[in-house]
């Protein structure tokens, strides 16, 4: 069209040529004109060339894969994250057959949606939808979006979990409680009532334990960058150890601290990190055998600090040594009851670690003891440095 008419608009300026081979003033006028439109029409056309570069990239910057082709199958686009299918191997290769299977329905008019899971590892779940594309009047193409919801399924298992966990974890210190003061009320010798009231005492502790518990696992996940300060391991400890004394007391266990160096240090949130270790230590205390040691100790490199918490106890079974971190996860429900924990210390545990670009790892033997460590990046200044594969109970370095 723009063709056609710029064609006939230059066999009118031919027209006014006069006769010395001059443009007059009018077809002078025309011409530029013309260039103006011209012009525009190329600034439009490099306009459109950078809309769609730039849609290409936004394209290429988002999580799910995209394949688009044309009414006639032919692909004419594909974003990075989708390009990892094309020469997958194994159970990844199905990938790129269930989005070519689901272009082909697209191209025919019929929008599809279709699930994969890959056992990898690692395991993914993937949603492939597809879908016909027009101009408003005939087909133009169809588009294809890979989708990875492993994580939204994998947060919606642990809220499915969290939500079944805390009504078990409630309902039975509070249904105990009901029928203890059910039983009180009914109850008319003193010392019976007086026992009575000592285990409903109990029983609206383990409640407030595990709201407290709850609430202080909230706030540590809400606090993903907590503030920092240069803190020494050995103070750390100490107050740790302040915390669970009474229980360490009641069980007759000693806890030493010998291995612990005097110039470790780390940068972190005293809160977060003393309410991490006294964790560690009311589970080893927990655990334990009475009469028995729990050790604390620490090594630096001057990049990490470890400080490790070693018990003599039952120790973990090795299938649930990867499940130990979990949200109310026990590996003996029957003293968990008796000890009265809440099954929510390690979770703390490992999200202040990993709210201080650390982690914490358990090596463990049944009947021989646990040992959880807690590796942290080390404060600055100068340390003394021990070697990561020295036995903790030795001095450290000068």
């Amino acid at each position: 069209m723009f063709g056609r008419s710029l064609r006939r608009r230059l066999a009118v300026l031919a027209a006014r040529v006069d006769g010395e081979g001059l443009l007059s003033s009018s077809a002078e006028a025309s011409l530029a004109r013309i260039e103006r439109v011209i012009e525009n029409h190329r600034e439009q056309l490099d306009e459109g060339r950078r809309d769609v570069a730039r849609a290409w990239r936004a394209l290429d910057g988002i999580p799910q894969g995209v394949v688009l082709c044309d009414d006639e199958g032919r692909e004419v686009f594909r974003n990075e994250m989708a390009h990892a299918f094309v020469d997958a191997r194994h159970a990844e290769a199905l990938v790129e057959q269930a989005v070519q299977e689901q272009l082909a329905a697209a191209l025919a008019g019929a929008a599809g949606r279709r699930s994969l899971d890959i056992l990898g590892p690692p395991r993914r779940m993937l949603v492939i939808t597809a879908a016909p594309l027009d101009d408003g009047a005939r087909p133009v193409g169809a588009v294809a979006v890979i989708d990875d919801v492993s994580e939204r399924r994998r947060l919606e298992a642990v809220r499915r979990d969290f939500v079944a966990n805390i009504s078990h974890e409630l309902k039975t210190p509070i249904g105990a409680l009901g029928l203890l003061a059910e039983t009180i009320a009914s109850e008319e010798d003193p010392t019976v009532m007086r026992r009575l009231a000592e285990r409903m005492t109990g029983e609206a502790f383990r409640v407030g334990r595990i709201i407290d518990d709850l609430l202080a696992l909230s706030q540590i996940e809400a606090e993903e960058q907590p503030l920092r300060e240069l803190l020494a391991v050995s103070a750390l400890a100490a107050e740790a150890i302040d915390r669970i004394v009474s229980l360490a007391e009641a069980q007759h266990i000693v806890i030493d601290v010998s291995g612990v160096g005097p110039r470790h240090s780390v940068r972190g949130d005293r809160r977060q990190l003393v309410s991490a270790l006294a964790n560690l230590l009311e589970n080893a205390c927990k655990y334990s055998d009475p009469d028995s040691i729990v050790e604390v100790a620490s090594v630096a490199d001057g990049t990490w600090v470890e400080i490790s918490v070693r018990d003599r106890g039952i120790g973990i079974p090795t299938r649930d040594l990867e499940r130990v971190f979990e949200r109310f996860y026990r590996v003996d429900r029957a003293r968990s009851r008796e000890t009265g924990g809440t099954g929510l210390g390690l979770a703390i545990v490992r999200h202040v670690a990993g709210n201080h670009s650390g982690e914490v790892r358990v090596d463990s033997q049944e009947g021989e003891g646990s040992t959880f460590t807690l590796r942290l990046p080390s404060g600055p200044g100068p340390v003394a440095v021990s070697t990561f594969d020295e036995p903790h109970h030795q001095a450290e370095s000068a």
